[in-house]
């Protein structure tokens, strides 16, 4: 349907340039002028859009920016906010990725994986309320995915002036629902989709699928580990969370969101089997879990290592504010059971997003937002293509596709964590995810050439899981 849109739209071009004679010949005429200006002016020329730093890359233009939004896309007059992207520029002439992580943009230029394989420009998207593209007074209200979908929308129509080529909207785990929220909302604007990790929770309410997955993931023999260990961190409270107040006072942490640092431990602890699986490769990681018999020493290693003792700091939290909220708001959150864990907890359920946003910000569930969207993906996706881990517990709840959905594909990596990506996939899913992105994004490939990435590995701008690392219990 996209691909049959642009061809009409196209030949009424054409047919309005024959019919209206010399003033059409000279509108074209100006038109061609464009090209020949440097693509920093052209993009500067876009209203609402400023420069805050160009720094070199090889091959390409890469541009740190700053673009004035609304703070309410329903009434845009009430106010605006500069939303932070970048913008690795390669030629007009190429397709365009729109990446988002759902968090945070990095100002040093990364490619994501559909931009190698494309060979193609990619815009970078910060989203909205995490700093600095916060509007100043924060209304939280205002943060929710339509108006996040409503940012990606503007300025695409703002670019798509100067790239008018195919886009693939992408981005991984919170980046990836992102693309799928965008996608739902202007369903238009990309000609596909690359979700990597993106977990669907339709209803917050019920997670047992996350308790099937920690009953059966991995070895009998690595769960047992991890249960083990988990037991003995708790065992072991009095004096890991000594070492933990020690650690704050040198690291100046406090704890003021959480409520103390005992607290903080206890959410740390009951978080571990979900990091190690997220992140750590199962086929080396396992031999390594602490035993029984394990060194304080070795245990508290171990601990920082999975879960990272900022996490549940003021000052580990405060960035991730906006997620929190959102989870807690629209997206929704996994709960999980840990029965071999009950008789050390000291604060059962306090593991949930409501514990991690400060109180002076209200926060009410919106129980049809995800709801809304998993039943449009099932029926209406077109051009959408999903990646999930085999043994990443955020797969647990992944997008489905149903009855409806065309030219769309769900994707599995065999023994896949939270860095899962097509380039891990079998080799004919590899074949197929990467045959159809170059479909979707108007790239040919010759006759007889290989259907693999267009554009050769580069260490330093494809370096795409520690990058994309985020900490435990966040998408």
């Amino acid at each position: 349907m996209r691909k049959a849109t642009r061809c009409l739209l196209s030949l009424a071009v054409l047919v309005g340039a024959v019919g209206t004679g010399t003033g059409s010949a000279g509108a074209a005429t100006a038109a061609v002028p464009q090209k020949t200006v440097d693509i920093k002016d052209r993009i500067l020329a876009i209203p609402g859009m400023k420069l805050i730093e160009e720094k070199p890359v090889p091959g390409y233009r890469f541009f740190v920016l700053n673009y004035t939004q609304p703070i309410d896309h329903r009434h845009p007059s009430k106010g605006t906010f500069q939303q932070r992207l970048t913008l690795l520029h390669k030629s007009t002439d190429r397709p365009t990725v729109f990446f988002t992580s759902g968090y945070n943009v990095s100002t040093d230029p990364r490619r994501s994986e559909p931009t190698q394989i494309i060979d193609g420009n990619q815009v970078s998207l910060e989203y909205r309320f995490f700093t600095p593209s916060r509007p100043t007074p924060a209304d939280w209200k205002k943060l929710d995915i339509r108006q996040a979908a409503n940012d990606q929308h503007r300025l695409f129509k703002a670019l798509h002036r100067i790239y008018d080529r195919n886009w693939i909207a992408t981005g991984g785990s919170k980046g990836g629902m992102t693309a799928t929220y965008y996608r739902r909302f202007f369903p238009q604007d990309m000609d596909g989709t690359v979700a990597y990790v993106a977990p669907n929770d339709v209803n917050n309410d019920e997670d047992s699928a996350y308790d099937r997955f920690f009953k059966t993931v991995g070895t009998a023999q690595c769960r047992s580990d991890l249960r083990t260990v988990e037991r003995q961190a708790l065992l072991r409270r009095k004096e890991m969370v000594h070492r933990y107040q020690e650690w704050a006072k040198k690291e100046k942490a406090t704890f003021k969101t959480v409520g103390n640092v005992d607290r903080a431990y206890e959410v740390l602890v009951t978080d571990l089997v979900f990091g190690f699986w997220q992140y750590q490769p199962a086929e080396t990681a396992c031999a390594k879990v602490p035993k029984a018999n394990a060194t304080n020493d070795e245990l508290w290693n171990w601990i920082g290592e999975i879960g990272g003792f900022d996490s549940y700091t003021d000052q580990g939290l405060e960035k991730y504010v906006p997620y929190y909220y959102q989870a807690g708001t629209q997206l929704g959150e996994p709960s999980y059971k840990y029965p071999h864990l009950k008789d050390l907890l000291r604060y059962p359920g306090i593991n949930n997003s409501r514990s991690f946003v400060p109180r002076e910000i209200p926060m009410k569930f919106d129980r049809y937002a995800m709801r809304d969207i998993d039943r449009w993906v099932r029926h209406h996706a077109e051009r959408m293509m999903f990646v999930n881990g085999q043994y990443d517990p955020w797969s647990s709840e992944h997008f489905r596709l149903g009855r409806g959905s065309e030219d769309s594909y769900v994707f599995t990596v065999p023994g896949g964590n939270h860095g899962s990506n097509i380039a891990k996939l079998k080799e004919a899913d590899r074949l197929k995810a990467t045959a159809e992105l170059l479909d979707w994004a108007g790239v040919e490939v010759a006759p007889g050439r290989k259907i693999a990435p267009q554009a050769p590995y580069n260490k330093k701008l494809d370096g795409r899981e520690e990058s994309q690392r985020m900490p435990v219990l966040r998408p």
